[in-house]
């Protein structure tokens, strides 16, 4: 009823996509990271309630954790969080796991590439 976190972040360290437009359901994570915590989170999530509800609840639990910990967390770990979802939405819970682990995948990506560069520019 009262989703949390749901809004752009134009400033975005990293964002995350995952699902299929063409069928309905579709989320991007925007994350900002200090000091390797997910320091903010966001979404804009398209899809049914439980896809809202479960874009909410990954943001909620991924919110300050360490990059490493907001990996682990699990589908199931969604649904325990909601009290559970109805058998034809559990798949709902699968939209915020994969499309946070994009969104931290793309800033390790990106922070891999900035550390190279800044070591091999290190050196002049």
């Amino acid at each position: 009823m009262c989703p949390q976190n749901a809004h752009s972040m134009p400033d975005a360290d990293a964002e995350g996509s995952f699902g299929d437009p063409s069928c309905g359901d579709y989320l991007t994570v925007y994350i900002k990271v200090k000091d390797n915590h997910i320091d903010n989170i966001s979404y804009l999530v398209f899809g049914c309630s439980a896809s809202i509800a479960t874009s909410s609840m990954t943001s909620v639990m991924a919110k300050g954790k360490g990059l490493d910990e907001a990996l682990r967390i699990t589908e199931e770990d969604i649904i325990e969080a909601l009290d559970g979802l109805p058998e034809s939405k559990v798949h709902c819970s699968n939209l915020g796991v994969s499309a946070l682990r994009n969104a931290i995948n793309n800033y390790l990506v990106v922070k891999r590439m900035e550390d190279s560069y800044e070591n091999s520019n290190s050196g002049r």
